[in-house]
């Protein structure tokens, strides 16, 4: 008797692992999550973006009652010609040492000084990147994802996010077309030398 159920549910659950195993479910290829809408794909870019340390370099911020918080208005909008460098001391920064601006958008190294780029949905921004562009950018470290552009700097994390899944940058990239546009043209990395 007990063997008899046992076979029935065993045949059972193999002809349900089979059917759910063989099934083709719309929008899903073998290893592919299922396709998002435009909004699923948006928010998910917008948790991301929020959840990766973007607004930490890309940001703007004012000194508030605990410590930096991001100007709202300028938010992603990256490094503001209005702000100040901190004074560079040369002979720290050539033993190794890095110094960020206030509100971290620049930082000074052994390279120089890099600005943090501006991510909005602007033409100073990503406003005229295509998805392509991003994707390069981000997976081979190239300025505005152009084979021949010159390479990212510290302290932007591409060797890191260059590991995301294509379907998160995806994301990412559909959230930043949809930001407000802040017009801001951030300035050409300085060599050390020159500051």
């Amino acid at each position: 008797m007990y063997k008899k159920i046992f076979l029935i549910a065993l045949t059972l659950f193999t002809g349900a692992t089979i059917f759910v195993a063989c099934s083709d479910t719309p929008g899903r290829s073998k290893g592919m999550q299922p396709l998002m809408d435009s909004a699923a794909l948006v928010a998910r870019g917008e948790y991301l973006v929020t959840t990766t340390g973007c607004d930490d370099c890309h940001s703007p911020k004012k000194l508030g009652p605990q410590g930096p918080e991001i100007i709202a208005e300028l938010r992603l909008s990256g490094y503001q010609q209005n702000n100040q460098l901190p004074k560079v001391n040369v002979a720290e920064i050539q033993k190794g040492f890095t110094m960020f601006a206030p509100d971290f958008t620049a930082t000074i190294g052994v390279w120089g000084a890099s600005y943090a780029g501006n991510l909005t949905s602007d033409a100073t921004g990503i406003g005229n990147w295509t998805e392509a562009n991003f994707l390069n950018a981000i997976r081979h470290g190239k300025l505005k994802g152009l084979d021949n552009g010159r390479d990212l700097l510290p302290p932007m994390p591409w060797q890191v996010y260059r590991n995301m899944k294509d379907e998160d940058l995806k994301a990412i990239f559909a959230y930043l077309k949809t930001t407000k546009p802040v017009e801001n043209i951030v300035p050409a990395p300085k060599p050390l030398s020159s500051l």
